[in-house]
């Protein structure tokens, strides 16, 4: 009876074990078809979150084009569209040329409704130089051309000087400036050293001119062992870009490890720090670098623990007025717990951070991007193998 009971309690802890990775390992909560009603933390203002579309396979960020239609990148690498509410059974450009091993970012050039041209970054696989076999891989830009339909003839016209032997910490955000340059980021790819490399592209935000030459007036252009293209260094993976509104100040929202997740605002020529400065562990618990250094940029914002942050939006419509001039953080998982995914809303005063409210929590999702739509209305991507755009809206 003693050996029948302690096998059955084995039995019992093995199934506990069992059942905690389960949970680990998906959702802790599936994601209904709403539309869902939310308090928020500002008075008077109370949200509907509402499903425009399921069916996408871990959508990674959305442009909304002059005709109401939206395209919208799968990280397996396959463009989509969505018209008149519906998603287009089918892919809309052939990027099999590209040699695509991870689909990100995708952005409408400034005269789009002029010139058709779509901008997307990727990790771009390639062959080993010395011929060996394996994994060799590096952060590109390609343009195509859309034509109501398709988007066509697409072609790189900036691939990064950042090839490695790793996958991982892969990511590129894109977005176009008020001059019409655009900004490219291209991530630490694993490498250590290469963030603090001026010789190499990795870990690095890149500014490019639109067909993905350099510009004259980048701060490093002329400089002896650095790369002309390079706008500032120090960087971790990078998972959005955004202009404020109305001003010429770039924002980013960059990865830490355990914690140490950061928004910065990028400024020429500097360099912000990892993986020399971090408010983050190593993921086997070790300390690393130290918080802060007098000739490096520290962040405008932080997470400690980590929310794992990824696209970024300031907030300009009138259709939510308590939100406006606020700026929202998509975020995948906290503390490194799956089904942790939520809107972190951050409001500032003259002085920088006021407040900061965390929303969606209930829903159980990893919030891959947040953009304001056309609309007035905020719009996010859950990362999800039946990923969803889903829109926000004030409740009625």
């Amino acid at each position: 009876m003693d050996d029948r009971l302690s096998d059955m309690k084995i039995l019992a802890v093995t199934c506990v074990f069992a059942l905690q990775a389960l949970a680990q390992g998906q959702q802790a909560n599936p994601l209904g078809d709403g539309p869902w009603v939310f308090n928020t933390a500002e008075r008077n203002t109370r949200i509907q979150v509402s499903i425009v579309t399921h069916g996408l396979s871990h959508p990674w960020s959305i442009a909304f084009l002059p005709d109401g239609a939206v395209l919208i990148t799968e990280r397996p690498g396959r463009l989509r569209l969505i018209r008149n509410g519906a998603l287009e059974k089918e892919p809309v450009a052939d990027l099999s040329a590209l040699n695509v091993d991870q689909l990100f970012d995708i952005a409408l050039h400034p005269k789009f409704a002029e010139n058709g041209w779509v901008y997307l970054t990727y990790i771009k696989k390639g062959k080993r130089p010395d011929g060996s076999n394996g994994y060799w891989a590096t952060t590109a830009l390609a343009r195509g051309k859309f034509d109501g339909s398709r988007v066509r003839d697409v072609k790189d016209i900036f691939v990064a000087d950042a090839w490695e032997p790793l996958n991982g910490g892969d990511a590129s955000r894109i977005v176009f400036a008020p001059d019409g340059t655009l900004f490219m980021s291209s991530s630490h790819r694993r490498n250590p050293d290469a963030p603090q490399d001026p010789k190499s592209d990795a870990g690095k935000i890149l500014r490019l001119n639109d067909d993905g030459s350099v510009p004259k007036d980048n701060p490093f252009v002329g400089r002896a062992g650095y790369k002309p293209e390079i706008y500032s260094i120090g960087h971790r993976t990078v998972m959005g870009l955004v202009f404020k509104p109305g001003t010429n100040q770039l924002w980013e929202t960059e990865n830490g490890p355990q914690g140490g997740d950061e928004v910065n605002i990028i400024k020429p020529g500097l360099n912000y720090g990892w993986p020399l400065v971090t408010y983050g562990r190593d993921y086997d618990g070790k300390r690393m670098g130290v918080p802060y250094r007098a000739d490096m940029e520290p962040p405008e914002l932080f997470w400690v623990p980590s929310v794992t942050t990824s696209g970024i939006a300031f907030y300009s419509g009138a259709k939510i007025p308590a939100w406006r001039g606020n700026l929202f953080v998509g975020a995948m998982t906290v503390g490194r717990i799956a089904g942790t995914g939520n809107l972190q809303r951050v409001a500032f005063n003259e002085n920088g951070e006021q407040k900061r409210e965390t929303l969606l929590s209930d829903l159980h999702q990893r919030i891959r991007d947040v953009r304001e739509g056309p609309d007035g209305l905020l719009y996010l991507l859950t990362d999800e193998n039946d990923g969803v755009v889903m829109k926000i809206s004030p409740a009625q």
